[in-house]
C-alpha cells in the first residue's frame, strides 16, 4: 500500500491545535520539525562535529507538522476535512499565531512511511542522569548517565518534548529508593521506568489507550524493569488502589485540575505531585487548583512555553 505524508506549517505554539485535523482524521502519529528544539540541542551539543550543514541552512522560525494516511478511495475526503479544519482555525481568536497553515502532500511507499519517523529520534539527555535512547541507536553513555531506552511507535510522544523532561528532572529530584511512583497517563511509560532506573521500588503506569499499555510494557521490558512496573489499562479512579510516594501525570492543564482532588486518595501523607503537560497561559489555573485542594510547598519551573508543577499533599 501507498500512503500519503501530509505536511502542515504552523507555529511553535500552534503545534497542539494545529496537529488536531490531522488525528481528527485519522492520523495515528504526528512527527513535529521544530526548528527551536534542534537550534537548542545544537547549542547544548556544542562540541559535536558531525552536524549536517544542510539542516542549519534551512532552519527558520516555521514548525512542520507531518502525518500519514493511507492512499486508499477515502483519502481526499480526508484531505479535504483536513484542509477545512486548519482553516477555520486560522480564523479563530486563539491568543497565538498558528502559523501559515500552508499544506504540501508526498506520497510514500510502506516501507518507507513505518520508518520514517525513526529518523528524527536519536539519543538525548534530558535530565541531570537519564539519557532517552531509541532501541535501533547506539549510544555509549558517559559516566553517571542511566540509559532509558524508548521505543515509542509512531503515535507517541519520544521522550523529548519539554513536558516531559520537565517531569523527569522532577523525578530526578524526589525519587528516592524503595519509593512508590504512580504514573498517570503514562503513554509509552517513559516516566514509570524513568523513575525505576532512578531507584524507586515499584510503579504503576495507568491509561486508557490499549497501544499504550501495550507499548509501555513492552518498553518497561527493553529496559529490565517489568518485574517491578504493572501496566493497567483504565482510569485512575477504577484501576488504581493503594498509596504513593509520588505520582506523575503529564497530560493537559484541564486533565490535571480535574485529578488534583482524586490524586490525594493516592498518594501518602508528604507525598509528591508532580504535573505537566501545562502551557504557560493555563498555569495560574493550576495553581490556583493546587491551592484550593489544600496541597502545600506548591512550587513550579518552565521551559519555553510549558511549566510543570510540583506540590505535596498536606
Amino acid at each position: 500500500m501507498n500512503w500519503i505524508e501530509i505536511s502542515i506549517k504552523t507555529t511553535h505554539e500552534g503545534v497542539d491545535v494545529m496537529a488536531q485535523p490531522l488525528y481528527e482524521a485519522g492520523v495515528e502519529g504526528v512527527v513535529i520539525e521544530d526548528p527551536r528544539e534542534i537550534s537548542a540541542f545544537i547549542e547544548e551539543n556544542a562540541d559535536w562535529e558531525l552536524v549536517d550543514e544542510s539542516i542549519l541552512k534551512d532552519l527558520n522560525d516555521e514548525v512542520t507538522l507531518k502525518g500519514y494516511l493511507p492512499n486508499d478511495a477515502e483519502f481526499h475526503d480526508k484531505l479535504q476535512y483536513i484542509k477545512e479544519r486548519i482553516k477555520w482555525l486560522k480564523e479563530q481568536d486563539l491568543g497565538f499565531d498558528v502559523g501559515s497553515g500552508e499544506l504540501s502532500l508526498a506520497s510514500m511507499h510502506e516501507e518507507d512511511w513505518a520508518n520514517s519517523w525513526k529518523k528524527y529520534f536519536k539519543p538525548v539527555k534530558v535530565g541531570q542522569r537519564i539519557v532517552v535512547k531509541p532501541t535501533w541507536e547506539e549510544y555509549r553513555p558517559q559516566e553517571g548517565e542511566i540509559v532509558l531506552e524508548l521505543d515509542p511507535g509512531m503515535a507517541f510522544g519520544t521522550g523529548t518534548h519539554q513536558t516531559t523532561i520537565l517531569c523527569i528532572q522532577e523525578l530526578e529530584r524526589h525519587v528516592f529508593p524503595s519509593s512508590r511512583v504512580l504514573d498517570v497517563g503514562c503513554g509509552t511509560g517513559i516516566l514509570a521506568i524513568a523513575s525505576l532506573l532512578l531507584g524507586a521500588g515499584h510503579a504503576v503506569a495507568v491509561d486508557i489507550d490499549p497501544n499504550a499499555v501495550r507499548i509501555a510494557r513492552q518498553n518497561a521490558m527493553q529496559n529490565g524493569v517489568l518485574s517491578r512496573m504493572d501496566v493497567l489499562q483504565g482510569n485512575l479512579v477504577d484501576r488504581v488502589e493503594g498509596k504513593y510516594d509520588l505520582v506523575v501525570a503529564n497530560i493537559i492543564a484541564d486533565a490535571i485540575i480535574a485529578l488534583t482532588r482524586p490524586v490525594k486518595n493516592f498518594l501518602n501523607t508528604g507525598g509528591v505531585f508532580i504535573a505537566s503537560g501545562i502551557i504557560l497561559d493555563r498555569l495560574d489555573d493550576v495553581l490556583e487548583a493546587m491551592k484550593r485542594e489544600g496541597y502545600r510547598q506548591i512550587e513550579h519551573r518552565t521551559m519555553d512555553d510549558w511549566a510543570v508543577v510540583v506540590a505535596r499533599h498536606a
